[in-house]
């Protein structure tokens, strides 16, 4: 099996941290001492060889990737000339991959994500590799653990009778039918979600043939699978990178999920239940990091707490807080942000007002 990373965002949510310059993935957000994306590829194991992972990203970022994963492959650092979502990112990595191997299966992983234990999600993806073998396109579906609204959720039907052993540990991981894919829902309907039982978050992961994802673009895609068509043809030859550069503007700008994955018709989903955590934001750090005796999570630096509780800091610096309940503190040298724990959402709207104010020094 080939695992394809996408490592194009720029994760605005985590500024000032995260930025245009040196985005989230290439970043050590968690404080584990790895960067997101050097963690992506250490949680594989032996699952597939490094010239069997394939990272997608943008042509800023080609030299960090290479620098940050030196036993990647160059040639296996997929480069989009300009970011068109996930669905171009994920047909360029197939045009390329079916190039190499028309019977390959492929692994599609974000870079930013956190997977605590790395036996369940190599076991996860062995269970989806024999599902995808049989054309299935499959999704991987985390178990939820709370009535999250920020996910999109998949909704399981039937079980599917295929038998597979997973990896590691000798039992069967069941695989299911979907029977929808749904957006993100209000509280209300998060909670009757879990309370029915048999939905999953949709963590953006999946497994599947290329040549099966290849037919399921020029089917439901067209337009693009013309275009790839194209590029792949040019690989190998002098001309490949203008070809790229020629054609991709033209790529339709649009997710895997609304171009490819909720019109399929044979789709899996397998479960997950590894700490799974895509760190979206800066309040997920303590879902992710040890908090100390009163419920402050560290993820970078010191703190000296006084009659402080349930505080989240990334400093380079020791951070003193005085009866302070519920802050987030992120301090990068050049900015320093400070917000209730529970409006981090809003970070975003400190980004765009940066833009508007042309302060692009600080994004």
């Amino acid at each position: 099996m080939y695992i394809a990373i996408l490592a194009g965002g720029v994760g605005s949510r985590l500024w000032p941290r995260s930025r245009k310059s040196h985005p989230k993935q290439f970043s050590d957000i968690t404080g584990a001492g790895r960067t997101m994306i050097q963690e992506t590829v250490d949680r594989l194991g032996d699952l597939a060889r490094p010239d069997e992972i394939y990272i997608v990203t943008g042509e800023r970022y080609a030299a960090l990737t290479a620098e940050q994963l030196p036993q990647i492959p160059r040639e296996n650092i997929i480069v989009e000339p300009s970011g068109r979502n996930t669905a171009p990112a994920i047909g360029l990595t197939c045009a390329h991959l079916h190039h190499r191997d028309p019977e390959a299966v492929v692994a599609v992983l974000s870079a930013d994500q956190i997977v605590i234990d790395a036996n369940q999600l190599q076991a996860s993806l062995s269970r989806a590799e024999t599902i995808a073998q049989q054309d299935y396109l499959v999704t991987i579906g985390i178990e939820p653990l709370y009535p999250h609204t920020g996910y999109g959720y998949i909704k399981r039907a039937e079980l599917l009778d295929v038998n597979a052993t997973t990896k590691g540990d000798n039992q069967s991981l069941p695989a299911y039918s979907v029977a929808q894919f749904l957006e993100k829902p209000d509280q209300a309907t998060a909670e009757g979600f879990l309370a029915e039982g048999g939905y999953y978050w949709n963590g953006g992961m999946f497994v599947c043939k290329v040549a099966g994802m290849l037919a399921e673009l020029q089917q439901q895609l067209p337009e693009a699978h013309t275009i790839l068509q194209t590029i792949q043809k040019s690989l190998g030859t002098e001309d490949a990178e203008q070809v790229l550069h020629s054609l991709w503007e033209e790529m339709p700008n649009i997710s895997i999920d609304y171009a490819i994955v909720e019109g399929a018709k044979r789709v899996a989903v397998v479960p997950l239940r590894a700490g799974w955590n895509d760190v979206g934001s800066w309040d997920a750090l303590e879902a992710i990091r040890a908090l100390d005796e009163n419920q402050n999570c560290v993820a970078n630096g010191e703190l000296l707490a006084i009659d402080s509780q349930r505080n989240i800091v990334y400093s380079d610096k020791l951070v003193a807080l005085i009866d302070l309940e519920d802050i987030v503190v992120v301090d990068t040298g050049d900015a320093l942000l400070v917000g209730k724990k529970d409006q981090m959402q809003k970070v975003k709207n400190v980004v765009e007002t940066l833009k508007s104010l042309g302060r692009t020094d600080l994004l």
